[in-house]
């Protein structure tokens, strides 16, 4: 699949390893490629990341991901739905770091291993921007496709991206226009 990529397309998948090497994480997940996004300075997905306003709003985006990664990964849906059945996630959190220290929660480091996997999530995003292209019509896989599938599969990075007003519909708009959001972005929305 991944000969189908466009430049900056790859650019954001090495972008990712490289996020996830300064953070020592043992696997390249699907916040690494939202920040390898953000990253960009040019191609389709910049310009709908900068007319979105995410690219102003960098430093709350990292903090959201950087609470998700000490709350060992879990969701802001997740840690509501945990304080709904009386469990307090930041309590807890805190408990662990005050006896192993802060960021023991945080997912596995790297042990060793020469190359990092990508994550579950991070697999499910690459197939799932194949599949948008596909259904737009590409031929290639762009970074645009990357930022889409990053909206439609849920998980904190699709949660991150909503909470700061870039869902499917409004990165679909600003990437080709229009009021519809077009018969892919409705298969894509139920199916996420």
């Amino acid at each position: 699949m991944f000969e189908r990529f466009t430049r900056d397309a790859r650019e954001v998948v090495t972008g990712a390893v490289s996020h996830a090497e300064l953070t020592d994480a043992a696997s390249v997940g699907e916040e690494h490629l939202l920040l390898a996004l953000l990253d960009r300075q040019e191609g389709r997905a910049a310009f709908a990341v900068t007319s979105l306003g995410l690219a102003d709003r960098r430093a709350s985006v990292e903090a959201e991901l950087a609470t998700a990664r000490r709350h060992g990964g879990l969701t802001r849906a997740d840690t509501d739905a945990l304080a709904g059945i009386g469990i307090d996630v930041t309590e807890i959190v805190a408990r662990v770091e005050e006896a192993h220290g802060v960021g023991a929660l945080d997912r596995a480091r790297r042990r060793g291993a020469r190359r990092r996997p990508f994550t579950r999530g991070a697999k499910s995003i690459l197939a799932r921007s194949l599949r948008i292209a596909a259904g737009r019509g590409d031929r290639s896989i762009g970074d645009e496709h990357l930022l889409l599938a990053l909206t439609a599969c849920p998980g904190v990075a699709a949660e991150v991206l909503a909470a700061h007003g870039a869902t499917y519909v409004t990165v679909n708009r600003a990437l080709y226009g229009g009021g519809g959001e077009g018969e892919e972005g409705e298969r894509f929305k139920e199916a996420g």
